[in-house]
């Protein structure tokens, strides 16, 4: 009479049937586009800001606080009237404002680096730029709603557009291309800084002498030589000068043109060196 052996089971056999048995049987899900996971990067910088909604008085109660103390400390003394200073002054204060708030970009990303987010999201199979790109259309929103406190103040204190809603809109539009291009340096900052402190202590030793030794208060021609000279390549008193022109109906393409290609050469320089410190981040 013969007897049947049956094969013994091994535990390389049993772990890996384990293994298996807990692992999906279809097709693999199809990678995300770099688009789609721009955008999920995009919502999830939007919910932080539904969950900690304390976050946006940096775009809502300081642009307030600049508008009036600016336009009543000196509006008579340099204008004759508040009212006619206002009508300078409001496009300034608008690239000021804007231009301060483009740090935290680098600020949030500095902290996720901290927390160790970062390194998950490095992990992930997807279109690795998504990362940043996200965020900083996120901060496009934040850019857009100081400009929406400001405007709106401005109206009701007397603030008149000489070309209407189109002009507004064309100004603000590139005022949001300059920042957006503005923003990768701290990006790129945001990864290389070791502390939040050190990286916001750089950005404001940069952007103050930008954003005041600027024509956004005074003309230019009231300054001595050796500073007019500096205030006249200044950037923001580029995108200043061109954001009046386009509000009051009395732009100058070449000066629009020159802020699309600093806003470009921005992104140009900035782009590949972020992703650059990116990769070697470890």
């Amino acid at each position: 009479m013969s007897v049947t052996s049956q094969p013994t089971a091994t535990p390389e056999t049993v772990a890996r049937g384990a293994v298996e048995s807990v692992l999906a049987v279809g097709a693999r899900p199809a990678r995300p586009s770099g688009l789609a996971a721009s955008l999920t990067f995009w919502w999830r910088a939007m919910l932080k800001i539904k969950h900690v909604p304390e976050q946006l008085f940096d775009v809502t109660m300081f642009p307030v606080m600049f508008l009036l103390m600016f336009t009543y400390l000196f509006g008579g003394a340099l204008a004759g009237s508040t009212g006619a200073y206002l009508q300078e002054v409001l496009p300034g204060i608008l690239v000021m404002t804007v231009a301060m708030i483009t740090m935290y970009t680098g600020l949030t990303l500095n902290r996720d680096i901290q927390k160790g987010v970062h390194d998950r999201f490095r992990s992930l199979p997807i279109w690795r730029p998504s990362t940043l790109v996200g965020p900083l259309l996120a901060d496009g929103v934040r850019y857009t709603l100081a400009s929406a406190v400001i405007l709106g103040l401005g109206l009701v204190l007397g603030f008149r557009p000489e070309a209407g809603v189109g002009g507004v809109v064309a100004a603000i539009g590139l005022l949001l291309v300059f920042c957006f291009s503005l923003s990768w340096i701290w990006t790129a900052l945001g990864i290389v800084m070791r502390s939040e402190q050190a990286l916001m202590g750089v950005s404001m030793m940069v952007l103050f002498p930008l954003t005041f030794v600027s024509n956004v208060f005074v003309p230019p021609e009231t300054l001595p030589s050796w500073l007019e000279a500096f205030v006249n390549v200044n950037p923001i008193t580029l995108l200043v000068t061109a954001m009046r022109g386009l509000i009051h109906g009395h732009a100058v393409a070449g000066e629009i043109g020159t802020v699309l290609v600093v806003s470009a050469g921005l992104i140009v320089l900035f782009g590949p060196l972020t992703m650059l410190v990116y990769r070697r981040k470890a």
